[in-house]
């Protein structure tokens, strides 16, 4: 697999702030503050981020980390994020939403209402961080904060998705890689060129590093080097691969980004495009569900929410759908020869439509 090559500097998620800060926390209470955090990431890569500030007050101990972005800043970028931190009686890590830190309000998330808009990989990665300082047997209520989180909220979508009060605390890698930019396309560029130099004549156009790993365990006899982690660059993705001769174009992704392709975004980036849920609701009605349904999936809150009014009974004809108006779009783009297939993927892990070659 071909990895961003430029001098563009990778930056961390708030989740991974978010980790290195209750750790920051347990280290000043355990009695060995550091001035610098280093905290293990999802990919097997660790961080190391600086501390702003740390301390002891109110029984407990605070660490404060300024959030990095790197050279694809978004809304957070020098945010000040901050975790606190007292111990327990049991064994057991609570974490908690402090000021600016958003609260989940409605359905179709990957965190439930009434809970802290805290996703579930930052999650781990906080409980795993403060436990690399804590004994086993020490329980400890950690609770997250950001400085002027309720303001910078209301420059993302969290109000549409109902997670009031502050912003949600995100990241699937702990990175931040900086696409971009033009050196993101020129490494996708790279990308094919070594798939040309292999004579391989199938590439996997995988949306982000979750997709690309189960599109891995899925196409398991493919080399590393036929996936193609195309970000956001649907249609500059497909041309390339159209211009470097590729037979078989397999697009992995999640039902968000693929129902924005469906819809004809060649950007896939939530700035760039929206999710047209209505396009969802009308397959559905084609695919026969009922009215109430249909129209529970345009009003739901995001992709994740839509596909609870799907009946699993209905999956193979909507989906099918969808995949048919990918191919079409990838047609339209310069490629009508290449056998096209689509790896829908489930939120839930694993896979939730497979289409092969057409």
């Amino acid at each position: 697999m071909t990895r961003l090559r430029s001098s563009l500097r990778t930056g961390y998620t708030t989740g991974t702030c978010a980790a290195a800060a209750a750790k920051g926390a347990a280290l000043v209470l355990a009695g060995t503050p550091a001035t610098a955090i280093e905290v293990s990431l999802p990919g097997n890569e660790t961080a190391r981020i600086p501390v702003h500030e740390s301390g002891r007050g109110g029984g407990g101990a605070f660490c404060a980390v300024i959030k990095d972005a790197g050279d694809d800043p978004d809304i957070t970028n020098g945010a000040c994020i901050c975790a606190t931190i007292t111990l327990r009686e049991t064994d057991e890590i609570i974490i908690a939403a402090g000021a600016g830190v958003g609260m989940v309000t409605r359905p179709g998330l990957a965190v439930a209402p009434g809970k802290p808009a805290i996703n579930p990989v930052p999650e781990r990665m906080i409980c795993a961080s403060v436990r690399e300082v804590l004994p086993v047997w020490q329980g400890a209520h950690v609770t997250i904060s950001v400085a002027g989180g309720a303001e910078l909220a209301k420059k993302t979508l969290n109000p549409r998705l109902g997670i009031v009060g502050g912003i949600s605390i995100l990241g699937t890698t702990g990175l931040v890689i900086p696409y971009s930019h033009q050196a993101y396309r020129d490494s996708i560029v790279c990308a094919f060129d070594v798939i040309q130099a292999m004579g391989l004549h199938s590439a996997v156009l995988c949306t982000g590093r979750s997709s690309e790993k189960e599109a891995q365990r899925v196409y398991n006899t493919l080399p590393e080097a036929a996936f193609v982690l195309m970000a956001d660059y649907f249609s500059f993705a497909v041309q390339e691969a159209a211009r470097h001769g590729m037979a078989r174009i397999i697009i992995a992704g999640f039902p968000g980004k693929l129902l924005k392709m469906a819809a004809g975004a060649e950007c896939t980036h939530y700035r760039k495009a929206d999710i047209d849920l209505s396009l969802l609701a009308d397959l559905a009605r084609r695919s026969g569900m009922t009215e109430h349904d249909a129209h529970g999936i345009s009003r739901a809150h995001t992709a994740r929410h839509a596909l609870d009014f799907i009946p699993i009974e209905f999956n193979g004809r909507l989906f099918a759908q969808l995949a048919e108006m990918i191919r079409t779009r990838i047609r339209e783009m310069g490629n009508p020869s290449a056998g096209a297939e689509v790896l829908l993927l489930s939120y839930n892990g694993g896979v939730l439509f497979h289409e092969k070659n057409h």
